[in-house]
């Protein structure tokens, strides 16, 4: 008797798959950014938009048990920064009780009601300059993944 799952499958990652898996990602640097090394696997359905592109493209035909070290450039990773992506907005629009410092992430509404980080990267008196660019934009990313599993998945 087997303690593998029905659909687990052999193969490689591909279209169809469902990837059990850790990762983490760091900066060129070593600085690690975020990983699940030592924690449970994340599972996904390749193509179901959990992981960014670049990043998929480069565990496809990767088998279970396999672990490698990909270096993913911005433009694959999280964007180039866009200077478009810098608003200054009034300082009477933050809560008076909001001690402003250079580098505080706070959360802003987006044009559909969700919500939108934005970094603030200066301020006066009476305007604060956010950067809405992902704080990994224009980042090379070291992108460690080690594959545990894959099951085969009904795509519908």
């Amino acid at each position: 008797m087997s303690d593998i799952a029905d659909n687990d499958m052999d193969g490689n990652v591909s279209e169809g798959t469902r990837v059990f898996l850790n990762f983490s990602l760091a900066l060129e640097d070593g600085d690690e950014v975020d990983s699940n090394f030592g924690g449970e696997a994340v599972s996904f359905a390749i193509g179901d938009g959990s992981l960014l592109p670049g990043f998929e493209r480069r565990i496809i035909g990767m088998q279970s048990g396999e672990r490698k070290l990909f270096q993913v450039p911005p433009e694959e990773a999280f964007g180039q920064p866009n200077e478009n992506n810098v608003q200054r907005v009034p300082r009477d629009g933050f809560d008076e009780d909001l001690e402003l410092e250079l580098g505080l992430v706070c959360s802003f509404a987006d044009a559909s009601g969700g919500e939108l980080p934005g970094m603030i990267v200066g301020f006066d008196d009476t305007e604060v300059t956010v950067d809405f660019n992902h704080p990994l934009a224009g980042r090379t990313i070291l992108f460690d993944v080690q594959i545990h599993r894959l099951e085969a998945v009904d795509l519908h």
